[in-house]
């Protein structure tokens, strides 16, 4: 048996690598091949192409792309014409993956879909469209499922393997000692994301903030958790302008979330990862000019941070486009430290979140449930 996962980012990577691994475990004899980066290599997928070479985000950026990334699109449709996979597993990356599928649909392989287009937010007629080409959907937000049952499609909700992978590895006062934080020391997280696109548009902002907090509460001190990819030495360049100072760090990512008081987080994963660990944030983002032209008129959302539409309501504080500014985030994020009542109202809604997510052992459920597609 032969099963192809494809995943065209940081987060796409990691999903994989947990289902490749899981995989395995359930089949120790299943080949497991396709495009993916580092993490899905690590877990005993044999890459044809590593994401690295492709990550572009944005409506203009992959314009500017288009002719390497058809390329690759060729190459991976001849990779399934040799290697004949016995099914596609597509992992988010939509624009990419819904492409690769219907080449894979033409050539007689299965294709199921793990984490589909957001048809919730927009361009909601494709759900119809990408029901007619997967043979099966698994999401991992309960309000996903809607349009593409209306659709027809096959989709079901497993539960968010979040809910197993957010888990600190030691008490707060290890932690505490771990990252070299005193018992007076208030700690707060700086999250800028994990492109550099996102980093270069929104981070000297956060920095900015961050002098701003120091001002007010001299006794912060401030962490940043390097993301998967992102290079170090450009963190340190807008650091060292900013005038702020900052921790980095690669390690025990969770462990520093249970001692913060709050983080200043560019919009994805990481909010929701935080917001398991009951950690509130400001979340930010921002994209170019052209980006938001286009995303006004086709998205349609009343929130788009993660915890925010799990809950279907504001309980974190987003900033947009021109919101994201030193002083607005900085007028936002004081209201967060321990003792503030915001911050405690935004704790009790958080706490509602791992229910809303399902139980843990998710991952071996979407596994299986791509085996059972697989041998149908």
């Amino acid at each position: 048996m032969k099963i192809m996962l494809s995943a065209g980012e940081t987060s796409g990577d990691l999903h994989g690598a947990a289902i490749a691994r899981e995989l395995k475990t359930l089949d120790e004899d299943i080949a497991l091949v396709g495009f993916g980066g580092d993490n899905m290599e690590k877990a005993g997928v044999s890459l044809w192409a590593n994401y690295k070479s492709y990550n572009v985000m944005g409506v203009l950026e992959v314009i500017l792309n288009l002719r390497r990334i058809l390329k690759l699109l060729d190459y991976l449709t001849e990779k399934m014409k040799e290697e004949k996979p016995d099914l596609l597993v597509l992992i988010d990356y939509p624009d990419f993956n819904w492409r690769l599928a219907k080449r894979a649909k033409e050539l007689g392989i299965k294709v199921f879909s793990y984490i589909p287009p957001s048809a919730w937010a927009w361009r909601k007629g494709r759900a119809m469209d990408c029901a007619k080409i997967a043979d099966e959907f698994v999401a991992i937000f309960p309000h996903e499922l809607p349009p593409y049952l209306e659709a027809g499609a096959k989709i079901s909700f497993l539960g968010n393997p979040l809910v197993d992978a957010v888990k600190p590895t030691m008490t707060k006062d290890d932690a505490r000692q771990r990252f070299g934080a005193k018992d007076s020391d208030r700690i707060v997280l700086l999250l800028p994301g994990s492109r550099e696109q996102e980093i270069r548009r929104i981070f000297p902002a956060m920095l900015g903030a961050a002098v701003l907090l120091k001002k007010h509460q001299p006794r912060t001190k401030f962490y940043l958790p390097i993301a998967e990819g992102i290079d170090e030495s450009l963190l340190k360049e807008y650091i060292s302008v900013s005038g702020a100072e900052a921790t980095l760090t690669k390690e025990n990512r969770y462990d520093l979330f249970q001692i913060a008081e709050f983080a200043i987080a560019t919009s994805g994963t990481v909010v929701m990862e935080a917001a398991l660990l009951g950690l509130p944030s400001v979340v930010l983002y921002k994209m170019s000019g052209f980006n938001f032209f286009i995303a006004k008129l086709f998205v349609h959302i009343d929130y788009f941070s993660l915890p925010n539409l799990v809950l279907q309501k504001k309980a974190l504080t987003e900033l947009l486009q021109d919101e994201v500014s030193p002083k607005k985030i900085f007028e936002e994020a004081k209201k967060l430290y321990v003792g503030e009542n915001e911050r405690e109202d935004v704790a009790k809604d958080l706490a509602k979140i791992r229910d809303i997510l399902g139980e843990e052992g998710a991952t071996k459920r979407i596994a299986e449930k791509i085996l059972e597609v697989c041998k149908k």
